[in-house]
């Protein structure tokens, strides 16, 4: 079983900023990929940003060039910069790893991040 545990959520200003954190219970280096998804009330988990093995990124359009996925290999982490962050951004942010091998998927607890004045 695989663990996820994030930080960095909170309440933030519109056209601020945050970062989000997952750390991973295991080695990233046997993670195919990880990503951050969120939802917001009403409507459907959506994928944020996800970073694969060979660090390729990929990011939904409504956040592409104001969000940067990275990882940290040493620290088994994985981040989320968000900026300029807007009050569409308001949803409940959720880490995701897809294992090598058995792709199977995991999920973190879930952070709140909320943008309003």
């Amino acid at each position: 079983q695989v663990q996820l545990v994030e930080s960095g959520g909170g309440l933030v200003q519109p056209g601020g900023s945050l970062r989000l954190s997952c750390a991973a219970s295991v080695s990233i280096f046997s993670v195919y990929a990880m990503g951050w998804y969120r939802q917001a009330p009403g409507k459907q988990r959506e994928l944020v940003a996800g970073i694969t093995s060979g660090s390729t990124t990929n990011y939904a359009d409504s956040v592409k060039g104001r969000f940067t996925i990275s990882r940290d290999n040493a620290k088994n982490t994985v981040y989320l910069q968000m900026n300029s962050l807007k009050p569409q951004d308001t949803a409940v942010y959720y880490c995701n790893v897809e294992m090598s091998g058995t792709r199977n998927r995991y999920w973190g607890q879930g952070t709140q991040v909320t943008v309003a004045s």
